[in-house]
């Protein structure tokens, strides 16, 4: 999985790749089909925001999320972006084919 941080109005120290990079690393071990993931860290006055983009097998993620602190608002992403990613592998997995099957040999 190859990650990507930029900053918008904000520099991106080591420190705050290194902690998004330790938060993604989560939905790697959900999903082994995350290919790259695209972060972008925003700061509007109070305001700071995180929103990333993930590229999937099929399909792109895209999730922001807004805190008072910057680290708060990678983290709630990240929250969201775990939650995202597992719902897009629950419709690939199609849980009633094996019960139409079934009902079919019955």
């Amino acid at each position: 999985m190859q990650l990507n941080v930029s900053g918008h109005h904000v520099e991106v120290t080591d420190s705050l790749r290194q902690y998004v990079g330790t938060k993604v690393e989560k939905i790697a071990r959900h999903f082994d089909l995350v290919s790259d993931v695209q972060c972008i860290l925003t700061v509007e006055k109070l305001r700071h925001k995180a929103e990333a983009t993930a590229k999937v097998n099929g399909g792109t993620i895209h999730c922001e999320h807004t805190e008072e602190d910057m680290y708060a608002a990678i983290d709630g992403l990240v929250d969201k972006l775990e939650r995202r990613v597992r719902k897009y592998k629950e419709k690939l997995v199609d849980h009633h084919k094996r019960d139409n099957q079934k009902s079919r040999y019955a």
